[in-house]
């Protein structure tokens, strides 16, 4: 983990200085993909960083986590509560923001990137996202969300290799054994709304990549899987444009 943790950091500031930036910001949740995000851009950037925390309805215990990981790795942070403007934009739609459908619920990961990118472009920095290779696969994010991202340091590790960096980092181990949530709505978690556990996810990802059948292959969560990856292959592509010449 030592050469991947290395080979991130450096990785990340070849990223801020290709785009002629003064450091990087990211969404800081109290989730294990965003405290791992949080400890590179601290390293690759001491000073030049900025960890914000953007509660929207989130539970007191993200937050409480999300602090620890501020208090633990000295990050720069910034918290803004979300809650009123995301309330003010449920009365113009017409929306119950209690509600667990989609399309409202997509809201909060929206309002979270416009934040991001205010002082992204304020402060000259990258936007860092915190999706990883088993989320990507799956399309386990939101278009224009947390999705909207300039770069995206974990996008090639599965889910099970985010939590290794996480122990190697000292994550404190709270974190990484809490059941992964994009905190849409309360008690929602990854895997219920997937329908898939990290583990089986990362076990058929594997096997896409290698060829290597694992003993308890099952071919059912492997159409799944690929099924969900061909639906969702325009989120990671830019929007596809109409070419006037043939």
């Amino acid at each position: 983990m030592e050469k991947i943790y290395k080979k991130l950091i450096e990785w990340i500031k070849q990223q801020v200085k290709q785009a002629k930036k003064n450091g990087v910001v990211f969404g800081l949740s109290g989730g294990v993909d965003s405290s791992v995000v949080a400890v590179l851009c601290k390293k690759a950037f001491p000073k030049n960083h900025l960890a914000l925390i953007l509660p929207c309805f989130s539970s007191e215990k993200d937050l409480e986590d999300a602090n620890l990981v501020i208090k633990k790795f000295k990050l720069n942070s910034k918290t803004i509560d979300l809650k009123e403007v995301f309330l003010k934009f449920c009365d113009i739609l017409d929306i119950d923001p209690k509600s667990k459908d989609l399309p409202a619920a997509n809201i909060k990961p929206r309002l979270r990137m416009i934040t991001l990118y205010y002082f992204a472009n304020k402060l000259n920095y990258l936007v860092v996202g915190t999706g990883n290779k088993s989320e990507l696969i799956m399309g386990y994010f939101t278009k224009y969300g947390d999705g909207g991202v300039d770069i995206l340091p974990l996008g090639d590790l599965t889910k099970t290799q985010v939590r290794s960096l996480a122990e190697f980092l000292e994550i404190p181990k709270s974190i990484i054994d809490k059941p992964p949530s994009a905190g849409l709505w309360e008690g929602q978690t990854d895997e219920c709304e997937m329908g898939i556990t990290y583990k089986e996810l990362d076990k058929i990802i594997n096997y896409i990549e290698t060829k290597k059948r694992p003993i308890d292959f099952n071919k059912k969560i492997y159409n799944k899987v690929i099924l969900t990856k061909q639906k969702n292959q325009h989120k990671l592509f830019p929007p596809k444009i109409f070419m006037t010449k043939f």
